[in-house]
């Protein structure tokens, strides 16, 4: 009796959905802000500015991102990095170090990062990434080396029967299976950050926190809300994508 051979099941157009709408919705947001005026008017019937217009949204909204992503690819290469090395049998002696390290990383209010970080960084991008950086090792370490020591013995061991050497057993077999878990924690990582990386307004880097930080300045909630809205989306909109890119994943 033949066994029916199961092809890998491949992404429909519905799988991809939910990351679209959000999507959608967070340029919409962006380009028809204005349309959105009488609901904002709500919150600031006595104002005479209701929609931010010191900065384009959508500018805003990349620079946003820029931030984001930039502090995410280190994180994402120390922590995994950091996670590889104490799993190895050269490293194990450092692996509470690490974790230790890691925890301190997250404990430590990105605000304190900020004000330690600027007298010496300047203001601007650069003082936000390294505490966004801090910020968000902890969850992709934690998850690295919970993904990589779950993996069954048996079947480290039978890779190294077939021969393969400790790199190939590293990126051919341990990365494979422990990758649904790393791709958690870098998608926790990656929505938390979004929305702490607001608060670089305050030290002049420019992003989605802007509305959020002159509304709260000059005691306007339209400017608030329009910022947090904003923001929302954004997190919605990645963490919908990283839920889609995890292996098995429903549609």
């Amino acid at each position: 009796m033949q066994t029916a051979i199961r092809r890998p099941v491949r992404p429909t157009i519905s799988h991809w959905l939910a990351p679209l709408v959000w999507l959608l919705l967070l340029l919409g947001a962006c380009w028809g802000m204005s349309w959105l005026e009488p609901l904002f008017r709500l919150a600031e019937p006595d104002s005479r500015d209701i929609i931010y217009d010191r900065a384009d949204f959508i500018v805003l909204l990349g620079r946003h991102l820029q931030v984001v992503g930039v502090a995410a690819l280190l994180a994402i290469g120390i922590g995994v990095a950091a996670a590889i090395a104490v799993t190895r049998p050269a490293g194990r002696d450092f692996l509470p170090m690490v974790s230790q390290l890691a925890s301190m990383g997250q404990t430590f209010p990105p605000v304190a990062v900020l004000a330690l970080a600027v007298p010496v960084l300047g203001f601007g991008n650069l003082p936000v990434i390294v505490a966004l950086l801090l910020y968000g090792l902890l969850p992709i370490v934690r998850n690295t080396l919970a993904g990589l020591e779950s993996i069954d013995g048996g079947v480290a061991e039978a890779a190294r029967g077939m021969g393969m050497t400790g790199g190939q057993r590293l990126w051919r077999v341990e990365l494979p299976l422990a990758a649904p878990i790393i791709l958690a924690g870098i998608r926790t990582s990656v929505t938390i950050n979004i929305a702490t990386a607001a608060i670089g307004s305050t030290v002049g880097a420019s992003n989605l926190g802007d509305p959020i930080i002159s509304g709260i300045v000059n005691g306007n909630i339209a400017y608030v809300l329009q910022g947090a809205l904003l923001i929302g989306l954004l997190a919605l909109s990645v963490d919908s994508l990283f839920a889609r890119l995890q292996p098995g994943s429903p549609d």
